[in-house]
């Protein structure tokens, strides 16, 4: 190995492209391949996000209807069927809290979790969330389990 073997890492250096307004003998000055005149050609220039060249933008098209709560709660859904699931996988074993489904990825740590009352639960386990379905808490309570509001 010496000088004159070495080369960049494969993928390392990135073709650069040409170079345009860097004089006449470049072969790209001028008017550097922007035309002639306008608001393209000058420095600066950037087109308003959705300009569709003065065509009514589809934005301002489409009908707007209907109203968003902006203080509207979201919560993120845990079905029993699923809490069965991981009992029987043994990633839970008698409590499952906001940082066990966290970690097993369920849910977002920013998230609000809510149980659901999809399927039946058999195991004994202890569950603390965010909100529960009524039938939900019914189930956990029937298979001897507890049910915690945070």
């Amino acid at each position: 190995m010496d000088l004159s073997s070495l080369k960049p890492a494969e993928g390392s250096v990135k073709n650069q492209g040409k170079r345009v307004g860097r004089g006449q003998g470049s072969g790209k000055g001028g008017t550097a391949t922007r035309g002639h005149k306008g608001a393209k050609s000058r420095s600066g220039y950037s087109k308003k996000l959705g300009f569709e060249g003065g065509q009514m933008p589809l934005q301002r098209r489409v009908p707007k209807f209907g109203f968003t709560n902006i203080n509207r709660k979201e919560y993120q859904g845990i079905n029993l069927d699923k809490l069965q699931e991981l009992v029987d996988d043994k990633k839970i074993n008698d409590t499952i809290d906001f940082e066990t489904i966290v970690s097993l990825g369920l849910a977002r740590k920013h998230e609000m979790v809510k149980i659901l009352g999809r399927g039946e639960l058999k195991a004994k386990i202890k569950v603390s969330a965010h909100k529960f379905t009524a039938t939900a808490q019914k189930a956990i309570e029937a298979a001897g389990g507890e049910v915690i509001t945070m």
